[in-house]
């Protein structure tokens, strides 16, 4: 079986750092695909964008919560989504939060009323993904959101972000924030990939992104040199990582304290050196368009 690689930009449309970032990788074909976050206020214009360049996999990042402290943003839906929002009236800070107060019929207008816009804005998605796993009920276990948002992918015909094979590279990933114990999901996810073949759902086999756990994050050098060796884990069958990049304008530093990582995150995958490293694994690279057209 051959190694297919997704290589998706994440919070697209979040800032216009975030936007060039990932117009020039996509055109570079450094990466695959893309995923714009409706909500955010650089969402046209990364719409647009895409919709002048069709060639490229650009979906939607279905946006539920806002982590940063200091740029927020709320729900997309004009009204019944009281709900979805904090005590400043912008989405829940972190996925647990979301899971525990979130109604399920306000969560489905909104995921409805972001692809709305998003195709008022001119973007023809190829496929959407979830902005920290919210969705995923990984949090608290709610997974009834998880079968909401299958059942939407198989109305609208979009590719959607799950792993349908499970691996310890997984599991035990800390970027994906798993919160309930292991064993819980584990028990639960034969299900949960009956019911998404149930509906012939298109999926990546496996869901593997980078992480920060460890010398990485102490310098740009560590952090590429990590990236080497985490190439060379990606297994038979394809698999999706993501990043989030962004060009160092001060923008990405100025919201998060992590912002200096995602202008590394761009530097890497722009390495004509990490480019070479992937091709030489035997990795191909596709994307969601790819994926959809194999499947």
């Amino acid at each position: 079986m051959e190694k297919y690689l997704i290589i998706n930009a994440d919070d697209y449309g979040s800032f216009l750092g975030a936007n060039l970032a990932a117009q020039d990788l996509l055109v570079r074909g450094c990466i695959t695909s893309s995923t714009v976050m409706i909500p955010c206020p650089w969402a046209k214009h990364a719409c647009a964008w895409a919709a002048a360049h069709p060639e490229y996999a650009v979906g939607v990042h279905l946006t539920t919560t806002s982590e940063w402290s200091a740029y927020r943003w709320g729900p997309v839906a004009p009204n019944g989504t009281d709900s979805l929002r904090d005590e400043e009236g912008y989405f829940w800070r972190e996925s647990d939060l979301f899971e525990k107060h979130a109604d399920i019929d306000e969560t489905e207008r909104e995921i409805r009323a972001q692809l709305a816009r998003a195709k008022r804005f001119g973007l023809n998605p190829s496929h959407w993904d979830n902005h920290m796993g919210s969705l995923y009920g990984i949090a608290t276990g709610r997974f009834e959101m998880l079968q909401m948002i299958f059942t939407l992918s198989a109305e609208y015909a979009l590719p959607f972000r799950f792993p349908i094979e499970g691996v310890a590279g997984q599991m035990d990933n800390a970027m994906l924030d798993i919160q309930i114990p292991k064993e819980t999901l584990q028990a639960l996810f034969g299900q949960l990939q009956a019911y998404a073949r149930g509906l012939k759902l298109i999926t990546p086999d496996y869901l593997i992104p980078h992480d920060y756990n460890g010398s990485q994050k102490e310098s740009y050098a560590a952090f590429r040199e990590y990236m080497f060796g985490f190439a060379e884990a990606f297994p038979h069958g394809v698999t999706e990582t993501y990043l989030h990049p962004s060009l160092d304008t001060g923008e990405a530093c100025a919201a998060s304290g992590a912002g200096i990582r995602r202008t590394w995150e761009y530097d890497v995958y722009r390495d004509d050196a990490f480019q070479k490293h992937l091709r030489q694994l035997g990795i191909q690279k596709i994307s969601y368009r790819d994926l959809a057209a194999m499947r």
